[in-house]
């Protein structure tokens, strides 16, 4: 595959040195650059263009590479990951918990390899992308209840950062469609409370399972 603007590359990395560093490296061979200094500002410029190919770092603030590449193969699994850090001694081999299809060791390595790297993922990217399934990335779900002042919640799953988080309601909630800022990523989410299934005991009035419409854009 030739190295033309058709292979756009997202660096998302909160180091602007080393943000900075591999973006013209890449862009130096052709490749069509964009970079986030976090995963939400990754998942905010995705709204707009996916990339072929996101070369990540694993430690981030607000949202750590893990989780960002977890959310990465779950929502878009044609996408083709490398994942860096200087965190970890075995430099050819992919960390254990990323979700990744190489792994780049930041100071290890002449930063010359990491096209090499690129180069291949391109190569066998229609395998690769067969391959991906979107059940092998986790995701964090609580448990829906009463807080510690016998309020009840739900808990919803913003449609775009993928994060969870609770929500207190009232017991006399409609099964109308509603929307709420995610508190992580401010993405507005939309859901609706289907009666027909209850989280809670069958001699309780209280509240039900979460179904998700997808988030508003705008």
């Amino acid at each position: 595959m030739p190295n033309t603007p058709t292979n756009p590359i997202l660096i998302v990395d909160d180091d602007q040195n080393n943000r900075a560093t591999v973006a013209m490296l890449l862009a130096a061979k052709g490749y069509e650059i964009s970079t986030a200094e976090d995963g939400f500002d990754a998942l905010l410029q995705m709204k707009n263009r996916v990339p072929e190919l996101i070369i990540s770092d694993l430690n981030m603030p607000r949202m750590s590479g893990f989780e960002f590449l977890s959310v990465i193969r779950r929502r878009f699994p044609k996408v083709l990951v490398i994942a860096m850090s200087g965190a970890y001694e075995a430099a050819d081999a992919i960390p254990g918990g990323v979700i990744a299809d190489a792994f780049y060791a930041k100071g290890t390595h002449n930063p010359r390899s990491l096209l090499t790297l690129v180069a291949d993922l391109f190569r066998t990217s229609a395998s690769r992308a067969v391959a991906h399934t979107r059940q092998s990335a986790p995701v964090w779900v609580p448990r829906n209840g009463k807080d510690s002042r016998g309020i009840p919640y739900i808990v919803l799953t913003c449609t775009e950062c993928l994060r969870s988080f609770p929500l207190n309601v009232s017991s006399e909630v409609t099964a109308t469609v509603m929307e709420t800022p995610c508190i992580f990523c401010l993405s507005e989410v939309r859901y609706i409370i289907d009666f027909s299934l209850s989280v809670a005991s069958p001699k309780k009035k209280n509240l039900r399972v979460v179904r998700f419409m997808g988030s508003a854009t705008g």
